[in-house]
Order: structure tokens, then C-alpha cells, then sequence
């Protein structure tokens, strides 16, 4: 008896010492609310776009890199059309990533509570390779980190650099200004109530033209993102 006793008091020490191992890897029940967005984080990625992840309930800015926004379509080389490199970018960060764990290295958070990271598939950078491949411009307005990689893409004319593209930052202040045209005060976010909840939709987002607010059901204009997430509407997910 007594022997069997000791037996169960040990597996049960090493069964706890294995889950105390496995919970930094993300392994385990954790969710937002447990996570500090301040500490580098490890699990699996569900891919927003082409430069923002949500792993274990936090969402994760990739850092030094801004890629074009889902709804954006860039020029090619040769002929007068336009290609999606939005899509095209969000696709590459998940082959890249493919369905691997994802560990990010925590480098602070935004000013919209994201955790700003630099993060790895197995052992690729992914923030430096997606702006190798041309799916993304090195933000040098916040990291000169990725400067090198996007000389290279830029040489190889890869991605984005086919032709002479709108940069994401100039995409999404373009669309701003425009929408604040037809806003009501200035607040061009539109807060919408659907089977996904409360869900806002930034300008720049590929269903924000089909999107109508209306107020008796409880939809609202938000003047900036920060306004939306306090109010506890969240932003769409990507499809």
C-alpha cells in the first residue's frame, strides 16, 4: 500500500513538471486574458495579414515590416492591370508559416495594446522573410532592421517591386482621408453588428464599402481604433 502511494506522489511530481515545461511553448489552456503582451510568446498562429498574427488570444504586429493591406492590389511590370499582393502577402505569411508553432520575441506593445514582435517559423525569421520575398517594405519609419532584405527584393524585383507600387502607409492615409469626407465627424471606423459579433472595419478593409451603419441595431462610427477596442468591438478577421 504504501508503495503504490508513492508510486501515484511521484508520477503525479513528474506529471506537473511536464506541464510547468510545456505552458512557455503554449501548450496548455491560456488564454488573453493570461498572456502578458509584454513577454515573448509560443504557439499557433492564425494569420490576420500579411504582417499581423493572433496567437493564444494575443494579437501580434510583426515588427519592422508593413505589409499591403488585405483589400490593397499593386501594379504589374508590363501590362496596365493590377494584381491582389493584400491576398497575395496574408497567403505568403501562411506558407511560410505552415501550420508550424510560432514563437515571438516580444519587443513592447503599440499604442493599440498589440504586441510588437519579431517572429520565427522552426528557424526562419518571418518578418525578414517576407520582405526578402517582396511581401512587405521594411517600415523604416519604426525599424531600419529589415533595410538589407528589402535591397534585395527590391534588386530582384520581387513582389511588390514588379513595378512602381503604393507603399501600405500611403495606401491607408489615402483611404483615411477619404473616407473622413463622408464620415460623420471625422470617425471613418465603422462599427458593425454581425454573426461575428461587434466587429470594426478600418477604411482600408475589403468589405468596408458593403458595410452600412445602421444605429437602431446598435452599429456606431469609431474616430480611431483605440475608441472601437475600449467600447469592446474588435477588429474584423480575416477570411
Amino acid at each position: 500500500m504504501d508503495e503504490s502511494r508513492s508510486t501515484y506522489t511521484t508520477f503525479r511530481q513528474l506529471l506537473a513538471a511536464c506541464l510547468f515545461i510545456a505552458m512557455p511553448l503554449g501548450i496548455g489552456s491560456t488564454t488573453a486574458a493570461g498572456q502578458d503582451r509584454g513577454k515573448d510568446i509560443t504557439g499557433h498562429a492564425r494569420v490576420v495579414d500579411g504582417d499581423t498574427l493572433d496567437i493564444l488570444g494575443v494579437r501580434v504586429r510583426l515588427e519592422g515590416i508593413d505589409a499591403p493591406e488585405r483589400g490593397q492590389r499593386c501594379k504589374r511590370r508590363w501590362l496596365p492591370l493590377t494584381w491582389r499582393c493584400g491576398r497575395t502577402a496574408t497567403r505568403a505569411l501562411k506558407t511560410l508559416i505552415n501550420n508550424q508553432p510560432v514563437r515571438c520575441l516580444s519587443r513592447g506593445t503599440d499604442k493599440y495594446g498589440r504586441m510588437i514582435g519579431v517572429c520565427f517559423a522552426a528557424k526562419q525569421d518571418l518578418n525578414a522573410a517576407m520582405v526578402r520575398s517582396g511581401h512587405a517594405w521594411a517600415f523604416t519609419k519604426y525599424s531600419t532592421s529589415y533595410v538589407a532584405e528589402e535591397k534585395i527584393a527590391r534588386a530582384h524585383k520581387r513582389g511588390i517591386w514588379r513595378a512602381k507600387t503604393e507603399t501600405a502607409w500611403a495606401f491607408r492615409a489615402k483611404k483615411w482621408q477619404a473616407s473622413e469626407q463622408v464620415a460623420p465627424r471625422d470617425c471613418p471606423i465603422k462599427g458593425n453588428i454581425s454573426a461575428r459579433g461587434r466587429v470594426y472595419h478600418m477604411p482600408w478593409s475589403p468589405w468596408y464599402a458593403r458595410v452600412r451603419i445602421n444605429k437602431r441595431k446598435g452599429e456606431r462610427w469609431f474616430c480611431s481604433e483605440a475608441e472601437a477596442r475600449s467600447a469592446g468591438w474588435r477588429p474584423i478577421a480575416a477570411i
